[in-house]
């Protein structure tokens, strides 16, 4: 999957409703999400996910990709997404693995919310 087609991929995970993200969440998935549970893994995830309601829009920046071996992405990135008057900042992280020509699916996921005041150095 080259680059164009992996950040209209992501972007669509956000924009797009429920049957898109049935589409491309594995049903294996682990994520972690900034709401209780919080750590979410298989249906339960794809379920969390998929009842969220989609964004207006989705800004994916500082975009960072990594192909540690054939068939495996990994991306990072900083999102700004917002609906009407609500708005939502987040660091993330995908992981998304070929399961045939041209079927991709998230493996993982997870959501760090963009801090206010960034934690002290340990």
């Amino acid at each position: 999957m080259d680059d164009e087609r992996l950040w209209s991929f992501e972007e669509s995970l956000w924009t797009q409703g429920p049957d898109n993200y049935r589409e491309k969440v594995d049903a294996e998935v682990v994520m972690v999400l900034p709401r209780p549970p919080f750590v979410l893994a298989g249906e339960a995830a794809v379920s969390a996910v998929a009842d969220t309601p989609v964004w207006d829009s989705a800004e994916l920046t500082e975009r960072q990709v990594s192909r540690p071996q054939e068939g495996l992405i990994v991306i990072g990135y900083h999102v700004a997404a917002s609906r009407g008057d609500e708005a939502y900042e987040a660091y993330c992280t995908s992981v998304i693995r070929r399961l045939e020509h041209e079927v991709w699916r998230v493996v993982q996921h997870q959501q760090t919310p963009k801090l206010n005041k960034p934690l002290a150095d340990a």
